[in-house]
């Protein structure tokens, strides 16, 4: 959910409106996702050093070593999930917590862990300041899910993996769908993992880079 106004009477909305003509142009057509970056302020979710650059489609730096990933990437994530508003969904790595806020325009629900303390404390101010309703955001190790709000209809993952972490297979919703990087640590690509009654169907989409994920079925766990 997000509360009115949100994106509305600030000085960015042109640079957004060139952001979603950009990432059309890429191929990017679902139309609820082009609307929330649309309104999604994503200025806020940046530090003030590269504000300047919001509204670029590429990749930025934040705290902890971290980085707030391409839209486009965020956006065909999104789009590749095939959300119509009303799913739940768990997002594993709230980082900025900018798809957080996007996810919160095409979803019912929005449930999202972050390992890193301070990165959550900033993307939970961020989306309160952007006027985001309906997200919530828990410290954890991400790759054990959030197993007392399962099953979800969708999860996205914001950082690369080895293989699926199977307590996310465990936590998705028959006919729901995962979206990971899976890979090693330099090169990956973006998957859709579906759960059907007789298991799980696997497509490999595009080639991206994303950073580890770490956690007990992450990239530590399997070390």
């Amino acid at each position: 959910m997000v509360a009115r106004g949100v994106g509305q009477g600030d000085s960015y909305g042109g640079y957004r409106a060139r952001l979603v003509a950009e990432l059309q142009a890429k191929g990017i057509r679902d139309l609820a996702v082009l609307q929330a970056v649309a309104q999604v302020p994503r200025h806020l979710f940046v530090p003030d050093s590269v504000r300047h650059r919001a509204y670029e489609d590429s990749a930025l730096p934040i705290a902890a070593g971290q980085t707030i990933s391409q839209p486009w990437v965020q956006a065909r994530s999104l789009e590749l999930a095939r959300l119509n508003g009303r799913e739940k969904v768990l997002e594993v790595g709230t980082g900025s917590g900018y798809q957080t806020a996007l996810l919160s325009l095409v979803a019912g629900g929005v449930f999202s862990v972050e390992r890193i303390a301070q990165l959550a404390l900033e993307a939970r101010a961020a989306l309160d300041l952007a006027g985001i309703r309906g997200a919530s955001v828990m410290v954890g190790d991400g790759t054990l899910g959030w197993r007392p709000y399962a099953p979800y209809d969708a999860i996205l993952v914001s950082a690369a993996s080895p293989q699926p972490p199977q307590p996310l297979l465990d936590q998705l919703s028959e006919g729901g769908r995962l979206i990971i990087p899976l890979g090693d640590r330099e090169v990956q690509r973006l998957t859709v993992i579906r759960r059907t009654a007789e298991g799980f169907e696997r497509e490999t989409q595009s080639d991206v880079r994303f950073v580890p994920l770490i956690g007990q079925f992450g990239f530590e766990g399997s070390a």
